[in-house]
């Protein structure tokens, strides 16, 4: 059964890129032509990233390998979250802070600091480790998505503080919640990224290639290819394109994640960079299979 049907990819869009003035011609392999001053971009190529990005996500996640999904832009932050949620891995929908991937140590030290802050609204005595707090601390929150210490339990540890010092802990709690609550479940280094235009989350690319973590990404016709190992030619400003692609993402690393062993623990000899590695023989197969052709169309010059 084919990934997605090519007449889903035109309902959905994904083959609009940017307007022609503003194209990176690294991109020129995976365009299919210009219309009306917009490129078009090959669906032949999108169907060959999409089985590559496939192929080599559900390997990776049945090595019990983490992915994250990165998506910060306007248009891609509720379907980051909904897919990421739904594979269960960790997501970045708001804002990547550097240092992620390539000082992790911090990180870990600021995803304490959530856990402590959060703790405060646990009845005393209760331990975070053995609740959902993400679900917990949203039953904290008023109809307008701020923190009310009267919802709290009465013996919460945050009743005890003057409310100058509720309303400092709130916001340090709450800053650090919209940028690392995605990612408080990345306990070891991902085994890939997947992103959402790596154009604007180029710093999350970069820290990937230097920690020699693999990236698949939805790429437009305005990036450069060669920053990403798996790239997947489509429209990554359309809501639906983007849905259409992260959920095929998704179903991948849900595949993975039921060939693992009844233990859950990550299988010996993880994947590397995409082209080497076991990775890699997965993404030369898939290379050599060939998706399903798009009728020709008419297409102006």
């Amino acid at each position: 059964m084919a990934i997605v049907q090519v007449a889903d990819l035109v309902e959905a869009g994904v083959h609009f890129g940017h307007r022609a003035s503003r194209w990176n011609p690294k991109m020129r392999p995976y365009i299919y032509g210009k219309r009306n001053l917009i490129h078009i971009i090959d669906l032949r190529e999108t169907m060959r990233g999409l089985l590559r990005a496939h192929r080599f996500l559900s390997r990776t996640a049945a090595n019990g390998s983490l992915v994250v999904f990165v998506g910060t832009k306007r248009q891609a932050r509720e379907t980051i979250e909904k897919e990421a949620a739904r594979c269960g891995m960790p997501y970045v929908s708001e804002r990547w802070l550097g240092g992620t991937l390539t000082n992790h140590r911090t990180i870990r030290d600021r995803l304490k600091r959530m856990t402590e802050l959060e703790a405060m609204w646990l009845p005393a005595g209760e331990n975070p480790a053995k609740h959902d707090m993400q679900a917990y601390m949203k039953t904290m929150l008023t109809p307008s998505g701020k923190l009310e210490v009267n919802l709290a339990p009465p013996t919460a540890t945050i009743h005890t503080h003057s409310k100058k010092m509720v309303a400092m802990l709130n916001r340090e709690l709450t800053k650090i919640q919209r940028n690392l609550s995605g990612i408080r479940e990345m306990n070891r280094m991902p085994g890939a990224l997947v992103v959402v235009d790596p154009k604007r989350e180029h710093i999350a690319v970069k820290e990937a290639q230097r920690m020699g973590v693999p990236t698949v990404a939805l790429i437009d016709t305005d990036s450069d290819p060669d920053v990403v190992d798996l790239p997947i030619p489509g429209n990554d400003d359309s809501i639906r394109s983007i849905e259409l692609i992260l959920s095929r993402m998704a179903n991948a690393v849900l595949e993975g994640k039921a060939a693992l062993p009844s233990d859950g623990g990550q299988r010996e000899g993880g994947e590397g960079r995409g082209g080497r590695g076991r990775g890699g023989r997965e993404t030369r197969e898939a290379q050599q299979q060939q998706p399903q052709p798009v009728p020709a169309a008419p297409v102006e010059g």
